[in-house]
C-alpha cells in the first residue's frame, strides 16, 4: 500500500513493525532493517518526549526523523542510506522509486550499463555508501552525467574519512528530500 494515514493516526497508534508510523517511514524512506530496528523505536521516543501535537503533519515527522538520524553514530547512518535501491535499479523497487527513478521508462542498454559502472565506482570510492540523488523526474541519461560529474576526480584518487563523512551527510540530506518530494506526489500536505 502506497498511502500514509492521517498523521495523527500514524502518531497515536503503538510502536510494532506493521504500525502506522512504521509504515509512514518505510513509504517515506524506503523500507528496510535499520528502519525497523531503529529509526522507528528511536522516532517514537523522540515523539513521546515532545508536547501533545507538536508534530501535526509529515512534514514535521520527517524532521523529527531526519534529526534522529543525525544523532546516528555513521556506521547506522550507512545502513539507513544502503536501505535505498542504487539508480538505475529496475527490480524490487517500491512502487515510488519505480516512479522515481522511471523504472519503466525505455532506457537505452548503454546508459543502464553506464550507471551500473558509475555505481560500482561511486561504492568504490566510498565504501558502505550508495549513491543517493534527488532524481525528481530527471532521467537515467542525465543522472548518468551527474554522476559523472560528481566522480570526475580520478578514479585512483583515495577518499579520506572527511570527504567520506561529508557524502554520507549529503546523502543522508538527499533522503529527506526524496521523503518531502513523495509528499508532494501522495498529494499530502
Amino acid at each position: 500500500m502506497t498511502s500514509l494515514l492521517p498523521i495523527s493516526t500514524c502518531l497515536s497508534s503503538p510502536n510494532t513493525e506493521s504500525s502506522p508510523l512504521a509504515h509512514a517511514l518505510s513509504v517515506l524512506f524506503e523500507p528496510s532493517p535499520i528502519l525497523s530496528s531503529t529509526l522507528v523505536p528511536q522516532v517514537t521516543s523522540r515523539l513521546s518526549l515532545l508536547p501533545t501535537n507538536t508534530v501535526r503533519s509529515y512534514h514535521e515527522l520527517i524532521h523529527v526523523a531526519l534529526e534522529t538520524i543525525s544523532d546516528w553514530d555513521d556506521n547506522l547512518k550507512a545502513q539507513f542510506i544502503a536501505g535505498h535501491p542504487r539508480i538505475g535499479e529496475c527490480k524490487n523497487l517500491s512502487k515510488l522509486s519505480a516512479t522515481e527513478q522511471g523504472a519503466t521508462a525505455t532506457t537505452a542498454p548503454e546508459v543502464l550499463a553506464r550507471i551500473k559502472c558509475l555505481n560500482d565506482l561511486y561504492e568504490r570510492k566510498y565504501p558502505g555508501l550508495r549513491y543517493i540523488t534527488f532524481v525528481n523526474g530527471r532521467s537515467r541519461a542525465v543522472i548518468a552525467e551527474e554522476m559523472e560529474g560528481f566522480l570526475a576526480v580520478e578514479q585512483g584518487e583515495e577518499v579520506g574519512r572527511d570527504a567520506w563523512k561529508a557524502e554520507l551527510n549529503r546523502a543522508i540530506c538527499d533522503v529527506g528530500r526524496i521523503a518531502t518530494g513523495r509528499l508532494e506526489a501522495l498529494g499530502v500536505q
